[in-house]
């Protein structure tokens, strides 16, 4: 299971004061004023960083951090991935479960036939979308929902769908 969930990717800096802002990859925009610490991914390393402002501007969070003092430590961070750990993610409720615990799952019809593997998600405006790989390296994407989600198995790293003609 993944330790670390993405919560958002700073796009630039922000002021001469080491501010960035985040585009928010996260359910909840407002968790950010709840945190007090993210982590930065850089180079493989998750860095700590403690969260000294939280404010909001358009469909973006402006943050500041403890550790980053003007724009010259800003700059750096552009294009950077925000995660927050396990322990301080958004609680479950039944059924639910974590995008990243599911990536990398192996992808069966319901007929049992491997189809390949869950490479990544998008999100649109009207809902999430399962970004997928076949062996021979073909991508398809289905749906996330009831009536094409069969069956998740986190534990398993398992996805039972349904295949439609022209999904695949």
């Amino acid at each position: 299971m993944e330790q670390y969930f993405r919560i958002g990717v700073i796009t630039t800096t922000h002021g001469l004061k080491g501010e960035v802002k985040v585009y928010p990859t996260t359910e909840d925009l407002h968790r950010f004023e709840e945190l007090e610490t993210c982590f930065l991914l850089d180079k493989g390393t998750y860095r700590p960083l403690t969260i000294s402002s939280c404010r909001y501007f358009k469909n973006l969070v402006i943050l500041g951090f403890e550790e980053i003092g003007d724009i010259d430590a800003a700059m750096p961070l552009k294009q950077k991935e925000l995660y927050v750990d396990r322990e301080h993610a958004i609680p479950l409720e039944e059924g639910e479960y974590y995008l990243a615990d599911v990536i990398g799952s192996t992808v069966y019809d319901e007929d049992g036939n491997v189809l390949g593997t869950l490479e990544d998600y998008m999100e649109t405006a009207a809902q999430l979308i399962y970004k997928m790989k076949t062996a021979e390296g073909k991508e398809f994407l289905v749906p996330a929902v009831d009536e094409f989600i069969l069956e998740v198995d986190v534990e398993a790293k398992k996805m039972v769908i349904r295949v439609i003609p022209g999904m695949i």
